[in-house]
């Protein structure tokens, strides 16, 4: 990786404004390594990282295996939140882990609340 630690932490101040976002991370799409983070106390950086990576890379093989092409996004839904994954071309992730409840209520006021 060639961009600057300052980069970085840029784009992940700008993930981590939006609402409901409590934490944003890039992780090496390889083995699950934290590149940079800027999280919300009480969110465990590795383990969430390698869950991630480990995630990614099934659903990766999943739709080669399928052929029906590269995911650009992936929104993991748990019962106490969410991960929001978008592989890069220089294979890292940018995971941002959200409030499941707030995410709902973003959804509902933002791009679903517009179709009704």
């Amino acid at each position: 990786m060639t961009a600057p630690a300052a980069a970085y932490g840029k784009a992940l101040d700008l993930i981590t404004r939006v609402r409901s976002v409590r934490g944003a991370m890039l992780v090496s799409a390889e083995d699950g390594i934290v590149v940079a983070e800027q999280l919300m106390e009480g969110i465990k950086g590795p383990a969430v990282s390698a869950l991630a990576a480990s995630l990614a890379a099934r659903l990766r093989r999943a739709m080669e295996a399928a052929g029906v092409g590269a995911s650009l996004f992936w929104h993991l839904q748990a019962e106490q939140g969410a991960l929001l994954v978008v592989p890069t071309s220089g294979g890292t992730l940018v995971v941002a882990v959200a409030s499941r409840t707030s995410m709902w209520d973003w959804c509902a006021s933002s791009c679903c609340g517009r179709r009704r």
